[in-house]
């Protein structure tokens, strides 16, 4: 049994809903368990998933009676640019289009799918929901991912991202002229109090910092600045959240504010260009970087 103590974030929101996001199980073996009599709110058990929560709302969740997930399935289809192989990683460049791993609203032709079909022994690598994946990308964002191949490597790097021994550098354009040429935004961020889709800075939340450069300004065909940013935290959004809180969102990042008429841009202007990291066998720090991708190297022509 699986006792949750309702955050501000999601409060008012459908309890299955919220089984479905505390547990990661699909909506669909959310709303079986409810109906199973395998979730109690405050006590007493649920009979509708449409029941709302409050915060501060104790819900107790029978996480043995949730119906298995359908098995993660290889999928030849998803090509995958490789950057990187060896018994222990592989280094991707993941398409903007493409989810990291299988979940609500997604339940295939993701990333994880594409390994399993390429590296099947990733299979057995860290949470069998996710194997072999240690730190995520957006579907909105491009760029440089590493893979676990072997246990020993998704230890290692789990360990290496908590110690924030490795380094994400990202490409971005934001709305607007950014005042000082470089410098960190130090906000904690936390789920959206009235929104638990998105991020937003928020007292109570877990600290982030994010240190940026400014690499060019733009006045045509809009007030344009690049920036290159780099994480020192890894919070979900983080970037995004971020810039959008100085008054900068990201060019095309239309939950954040930033899908205007001036540029089209049908996501996030967003790139990971830059991973490194002390590799896991050898204790050798490598490093890999890659463009951005065609969309976001013609919106970069486009600027003057």
């Amino acid at each position: 049994m699986r006792t949750e103590v309702v955050p501000a974030a999601l409060a008012g929101e459908r309890i299955d809903r919220l089984v479905s996001f505390v547990t990661g199980c699909s909506r669909r073996a959310a709303a079986a368990l409810i109906d199973d009599g395998g979730v109690r709110h405050n006590g007493r058990p649920v009979r509708k998933g449409s029941e709302r929560v409050q915060e501060g709302d104790d819900v107790e969740i029978d996480v043995g009676r949730l119906d298995p997930e359908p098995e993660l399935v290889a999928d030849p289809d998803i090509a995958l640019d490789v950057v990187y192989e060896d018994a222990d990683v592989i280094v991707v460049d993941k398409p903007a289009s493409l989810v990291v791993h299988p979940g609500a609203g997604t339940p295939d032709r993701t990333l994880v799918n594409g390994l399993l079909a390429r590296f099947p022994e990733v299979a057995g690598i860290g949470d069998p929901r996710r194997p072999g994946i240690v730190h995520r990308l957006d579907r909105g964002t491009s760029g440089v991912l590493v893979v676990a191949r072997s246990e020993r490597a998704h230890r290692d790097l789990v360990a290496q991202l908590s110690s924030r021994a490795v380094e994400r550098r990202y490409l971005a354009v934001v709305w607007g002229h950014v005042a000082a040429d470089e410098g960190v935004i130090d906000a904690p961020i936390a789920r959206h109090p009235r929104q638990p889709t998105r991020m937003a800075v928020v007292a109570t939340g877990r600290e982030a910092r994010t240190h940026y450069r400014v690499v060019r300004r733009a006045h045509e065909p809009a007030a344009v600045s690049v920036l290159r940013c780099r994480l020192e935290t890894g919070r979900t959004h983080q970037i995004r959240v971020h810039c959008a809180a100085i008054d900068h969102p990201l060019v095309g990042d239309e939950p954040y504010g930033g899908r205007r008429a001036a540029i089209s841009f049908d996501r996030p202007a967003l790139h990971a260009e830059l991973l490194a990291f002390d590799h896991p066998a050898t204790g050798e720090r490598i490093s890999f970087e890659r463009p951005p991708p065609a969309d976001l190297t013609a919106l970069l022509a486009e600027l003057a």
